[in-house]
């Protein structure tokens, strides 16, 4: 029997599919995680990611989370096109129940998971300097870049760029900006909450959350 997420009202699964639309644009092949022990689903992308959980690297993750109809539990992973495929067809709105791919799939950023507790709020950003960053670093990414490049050159450039750290109350990574900013979750005028566990930081804003794992990007 092909199993089924069933959210709390047909709005939610409007959300996940602008959220997920958002996220295959910075990543066409990207991938996301559920997770949820109860009736929050946690929805995970990563839009910049290191390559490995050893090797060093900003790895930047977005976070969106959704109200279950009932308790459930899952912990998968699985291709964002897959999930938009089924989310594309309109009977599902009338059920407001996500039947889930046959098929799930591994990649490494998955096995990191931020920490639940233990966060202490340190300083805010706007709005408006964030999407500065992000403007600036996609301009950066696209003049270093050419079609040609191989894809290994390709990646160590964005996390070059991604990776850098901007100068700021407590500093963040660019990459921070870039998915606050391309994950939709940023709105005019307002104000970020910043926080920080051992070896994270977070953004929070009214739409979402961008969660960094701090790595050397030599």
């Amino acid at each position: 029997m092909t199993a089924k997420i069933a959210f709390s009202e047909s709005a939610d699964l409007s959300d996940l599919k602008s959220f997920l639309e958002r996220a295959k644009r910075l990543d066409d092949s990207g991938i996301v995680k559920f997770k949820a022990a109860g009736d929050v689903l946690a929805v995970y992308v990563s839009p910049i990611f290191s390559g490995s959980l050893l090797g060093g690297g900003t790895t930047v993750l977005g976070l969106r989370t959704l109200r279950l109809r009932s308790e459930y539990q899952i912990d998968a992973n699985f291709e964002i096109a897959a999930i938009l495929d089924r989310l594309a067809k309109p009977t599902i709105f009338l059920t407001s129940a996500l039947e889930l791919p046959a098929v799930t799939v591994k990649v490494p950023w998955a096995g990191i998971t931020p920490p639940r507790d233990g966060w202490e709020r340190v300083a805010s950003i706007s709005q408006a300097q964030l999407s500065e960053v992000a403007k600036l670093g996609i301009a950066e990414v696209a003049s270093l870049l050419p079609e040609s490049i191989g894809s290994s050159i390709a990646s160590k450039v964005r996390q070059q760029v991604w990776g850098r750290l901007i100068a700021a109350e407590t500093p963040y990574p660019a990459g921070a900006a870039f998915a606050m900013s391309g994950l939709g979750f940023l709105t005019p005028d307002e104000e970020i909450a910043v926080f920080q566990a051992p070896g994270w930081l977070r953004l929070s804003s009214e739409n979402g959350h961008v969660l960094c794992r701090f790595g050397s990007t030599t």
